[in-house]
């Protein structure tokens, strides 16, 4: 079993910056990829990015490519997103996943966080 638990939740105006963390426990967290989703309220849950085990491959969904930044630092089971130039259209839950393939699609992941708010104002 995997436990994941995200921090970093915050209220910043468009054009800032926020880093999220997603600390996990359990299962090896170096043999898992670790995935970024978020839902807007109405909307349905959507991928952000993914990073491979080793750190290397990333990849972004379009809508945040060239102002987000995924990592991990496998020697302290932590992924981190890090959010700049924000935009109130990133307003949403963010939440933390694991999986063991290479996929951006959230059934594909086995293990969630519990989301963590991100609201930017205009």
């Amino acid at each position: 079993q995997v436990q994941l638990v995200e921090s970093g939740r915050g209220l910043v105006q468009a054009g800032g910056s926020l880093r999220l963390s997603c600390t996990t426990s359990g299962r090896t967290f170096g043999n898992l990829a670790m995935g970024w989703f978020r839902q807007a309220a109405g909307k349905e849950r959507e991928f952000v990015s993914i990073i491979s085990k080793n750190g290397s491959p990333t990849y972004y969904t379009e809508a945040v490519r060239g102002r987000f930044t995924i990592s991990r630092d496998n020697t302290k089971n932590t992924v981190y997103l890090q959010m700049n130039n924000l935009k109130p259209e990133d307003t949403a839950i963010y939440y933390c996943a694991a999986t063991t393939l290479w996929t951006v699609h959230e059934a594909d992941y086995d293990y969630w966080g519990q989301g963590t708010q991100v609201t930017v104002s205009s």
